[in-house]
């Protein structure tokens, strides 16, 4: 059996592997004063402020003026309010792609579960 595996090119051992998960951060399960009061205005937003703008909506806002909330000047906090604005209206179900985004923005997993109970209390506490 050993000699089989010799005797094959090397190129068959080669094949593409599916990625491997990145190791998930844990540890900072905190948010800052600032970081809160994104979640919390991120509560208003609509779901449409996380695409951008189509031509047709362009040309009306040009006309009427702007109802979208512009993206955040700062990067982090922008991850975290769309984050929150998807946390907000769907709860757990954050795409993938989503999640990875908010931890290269530097977020832990930690933040993650703290954003989603947080969010997932006041909406508890709202519907009464």
């Amino acid at each position: 059996m050993a000699t089989a595996l010799l005797e094959r090119p090397v190129a068959a051992l080669d094949t593409p592997r599916a990625p491997v998960a990145a190791p998930v951060k844990r540890g900072n399960s905190r948010f800052s004063d600032l970081e809160w009061s994104v979640v919390a205005l991120a509560r208003y937003d609509r779901l449409s402020s996380l695409t951008p703008p189509g031509p047709i909506a362009k040309q009306l806002a040009r006309l009427f003026g702007s109802s979208r909330p512009a993206a955040l000047a700062d990067e982090r906090l922008e991850v975290l309010r769309r984050t929150a604005v998807l946390a907000w209206h769907q709860g757990y179900g954050l795409p993938t792609s989503r999640l990875h985004d908010f931890l290269e923005a530097g977020f832990s997993m930690d933040q993650y579960e703290l954003l989603q109970s947080r969010v997932g209390a006041e909406k508890a506490k709202s519907r009464g």
